[in-house]
């Protein structure tokens, strides 16, 4: 899976995959907007730089922007560009706010009992449209690592499109639901792979092998390689120095 607007010609314009990564850049600009990487009021990049970030066409762009738009998620101004539009209605599911580190942890441990089950049945369910999704995401974080970049967008996308995949809306709502939590862990982890020990090479490795389990419907790998994704991840986070959580 390379370059969206390179794979021929016409491609992203087939209304499938125009919805397919439609759908996915929906998901990278919501999780900007959810862990305050976009702030209310905050200026939208230009569709063309979102285009270029994204690698898809304008009107791939467009489209995600305008169900933005619909859910009222952004406003625009005319002739000035798209803004996110701050929200006060409450949450119908959600989490404490994280407010500690012992929180992060938690939310690793909850993570556990969910994503590797979510990675198994994704394995076991998903169809043509779900990997491909999957796919493109893992080529985001290619491109990012390539840069020396941790992208925590793209990273909660990857898991998020794992949870879509098994078809289990159950645990689609429980990833939307702590998208904040993660992302406060995920940057932290993002800031840890930093520097001269090519940790961001190890996880889109990582990353990699739970996508081609998935695509092979190896589900028993799948849910293996998940678990260890994710303990990997908090113990590189915490140094492999865990918190006495009991009462």
């Amino acid at each position: 899976m390379s370059d969206v607007k390179q794979t021929g010609a016409g491609f992203d314009d087939e209304p499938r995959h125009r919805t397919l990564f439609a759908d996915r850049v929906y998901q990278l600009l919501l999780t900007r907007i959810s862990n305050g990487e976009y702030a209310p009021d905050h200026k939208l990049p230009s569709e063309k730089e979102l285009s270029d970030q994204f690698d898809v066409s304008r009107p791939i762009v467009r489209e995600a922007l305008e169900r933005l738009r619909n859910e009222g998620l952004i406003y625009s101004r005319q002739g000035a560009g798209s803004f996110v539009r701050l929200r006060t209605e409450p949450r119908s599911l959600g989490f404490p706010p994280v407010e500690t580190i012992a929180d992060i942890q938690r939310c690793y441990e909850f993570r556990l009992t969910i994503e590797p089950e979510a990675a198994f049945f994704a394995a076991r369910r998903r169809n043509d449209a779900a990997v491909s999704s999957i796919g493109q995401v893992v080529d985001l974080l290619s491109n990012a690592t390539d840069q020396q970049r941790h992208r925590e967008d793209a990273d909660f996308a990857f898991h998020l499109a794992i949870a879509d995949a098994s078809n289990n809306h159950y645990y689609s709502s429980a990833m939307q639901a702590l998208r904040t939590h993660i992302a406060v862990g995920m940057k932290l982890h993002g800031l840890a792979l930093m520097g001269p020990g090519r940790g961001l090479e190890k996880v889109l490795g990582e990353h990699r092998a739970i996508f081609e389990a998935i695509r092979d419907r190896e589900a028993d790998t799948a849910r293996q390689l998940m678990r260890q994704h994710l303990e990997g991840s908090r113990d590189r986070l915490f140094e492999g120095r865990m918190l006495d959580l009991s009462l």
